[in-house]
């Protein structure tokens, strides 16, 4: 038995090779190409050396659109001058030397005189023969959904330059546009439509409460559009006087604060919602002021500066003193009406008895 254990097998099995040692050796190393071999990249193209000559000095633009160019024409007076700026003149929201008109700091000025009849002569040759009420309304049907694609929505800046560019554009490929107006600028829809027709050459065909639409003439060339240089950034507003004076015109100091107070403790006549549509404010204001002496708009949510905003407008067009911004509630004066109804009948009789 002993001697059957020390005695060698014949032949012993061969030892178990793995799949990767026989995949190897069955191939040889010169046709063998692994699955993932690095591949080798291209070699980067060397950068072209700056031009010696760089054109510092671009040619500046010259447009022939017969205004003062503005950020925004609608919501700007250009009577009222400001008492200070935020940033210096020199900085032009056109871009430096792009622009052949100086920045004032509110506009860039026309720099040549204007001949204000050959401007109306072109904008009516554009205009061409009026419309007839088929077309009206065949164009009126086709814009005036809210599912068109040629829109513009106009905001708390109102009309403003670059505006004009967007416009223009959408006549290249369509003979009308339709802008749906929103926020502050709705106080007044009268003063966009004067604005939009002005600046744009254009006429207003439809007006639905604050949806317009604006047909670009009979003979409007749409490769020959004017030249409108977009601003490259909003430009700071300028410094104007306060709105509200400590003591309101007309009033001691006891009187303003007396009818603050009660203005703050009024019911409020409506309320105002962010970037609504504000056309009826006007006459309710106006209305209630008949029978009221001051009156409160609650005005929350909608922000401090569209309440200022609305405040300027209101005293301009109701009109009325505003006295307090506060806690985004507008309080509204209607003024010293009394007496100076009295004082106009007083002046009448002495006319009358005069003569």
């Amino acid at each position: 038995m002993q001697k059957l254990l020390s005695r060698p097998l014949s032949n012993p099995p061969p030892p178990k090779r793995s799949f990767s040692y026989l995949f190897s050796h069955s191939v040889s190393k010169t046709t063998y190409d692994p699955p993932f071999s690095p591949i080798s990249k291209p070699p980067k193209p060397k950068p072209k050396p700056p031009d010696p000559t760089p054109n510092r000095n671009p040619t500046p633009i010259k447009s022939s659109l017969p205004f003062d160019f503005r950020h925004s024409y609608s919501e700007t007076d250009p009577t009222l001058e400001p008492i200070g700026f935020r940033e210096p003149k020199r900085f032009s929201p056109f871009g430096p030397g792009r622009l052949d008109r100086e920045w004032t700091g509110t506009s860039a000025p026309v720099r040549d005189e204007v001949d204000s009849c050959l401007v109306e002569e072109e904008r009516i040759r554009v205009l061409g023969d009026p419309l007839t009420e088929e077309e009206i309304e065949e164009l009126v049907e086709k814009y005036r959904h809210s599912d068109c694609a040629r829109q513009i929505n106009l905001g708390k800046n109102g009309v403003t330059h670059n505006m004009l560019d967007d416009i223009h554009n959408h006549w290249k490929r369509a003979e009308a546009v339709r802008i749906k107006c929103l926020g502050v600028p709705t106080l007044d829809m009268d003063n966009v439509c004067f604005h939009l027709e002005e600046k744009s050459g254009g006429k207003i065909i439809y007006r639905h409460i604050n949806i317009l639409i604006l047909y670009r003439g009979r003979n409007y060339d749409p490769q020959n559009q004017p030249v409108i240089p977009l601003m490259l950034w909003k430009p700071y507003a300028p410094i104007y006087p306060k709105l509200v004076k400590n003591i309101a015109d007309g009033l001691t100091f006891e009187e303003t604060k007396e009818m603050r107070n009660r203005g703050l403790h009024s019911p409020a006549l409506m309320k105002l919602t962010r970037n609504g549509v504000y056309v009826n404010v006007v006459a309710r204001v106006r209305e209630a002021f008949e029978t009221e002496e001051v009156i409160r708009l609650d005005c929350t949510h909608v922000g401090m500066s569209d309440c200022k905003r609305i405040g300027v407008k209101l005293r301009d067009l109701a009109p009325c003193v505003p006295i307090l911004f506060k806690d985004e509630q507008i309080i509204l004066w209607r003024g010293k009406r009394d007496q100076e109804r009295n004082s106009d009948i007083s002046d009448a009789n002495a006319k009358s008895s005069g003569a």
